[in-house]
């Protein structure tokens, strides 16, 4: 793995298992309810300029990671909440670089992190009230084609750790 790959992905791609069991969703529902105090705790001891610090060359500052995650996970609860009230909904895309551009992503970082925690608390609790065969429906990305709910969870256990990961990059300085 080069080194441009290992701060691209810091834990590596998310590979979902040939068979989730409710051992990997329980672990990744509880990862989820993790992220937003441990994204806090990474996050809060930073100066400003560490914010503002890109965690690769080309790649976003903290301030946009930060923002991205509340984005990226507040779309990911829809997506589910689609999931369980209709059939097989096609959902909408975003330009999560885009989204990234926008003015909001250069905000304070406590607004994105209060939001998540509210949002993982409401989350976790959906997330919690599932069975087994929730964990099975579907919907459709117009790029990627359908997608489980149990994949899902576990992409979003990744997705939060993944970027939490490009934190604690800039914060130990790589």
């Amino acid at each position: 793995m080069s080194a441009t790959t290992n701060l691209r992905h810091p834990i590596g791609p998310f590979e979902a298992p040939a068979e989730i069991t409710p051992e990997h969703i329980a672990g990744w529902i509880d990862a989820i309810e993790a992220l937003p105090a441990q994204l806090r705790a990474t996050v809060e001891p930073l100066a400003e300029a560490q914010l503002d610090t890109p965690y690769r060359p080309g790649g976003w500052t903290v301030r946009q990671v930060v923002h991205h995650v509340a984005d990226s996970h507040l779309n990911s609860l829809m997506r589910f909440k689609w999931a369980l009230t209709e059939e097989r909904p096609t959902i909408k895309d975003y330009r999560e670089q885009r989204w990234a551009e926008l003015a909001d992503a250069q905000l304070p970082v406590g607004p994105s992190l209060d939001l998540l925690a509210a949002l993982h608390t409401r989350w976790v609790a959906l997330l919690r009230s599932l069975d087994g065969d929730d964990w099975q429906r579907e919907f459709v990305h117009p790029e990627s084609g359908p997608v489980a709910l149990g994949v899902n969870v576990g992409i979003y256990a990744w997705h939060g750790r993944h970027h939490r990961a490009h934190v604690e990059l800039v914060a130990r300085g790589s």
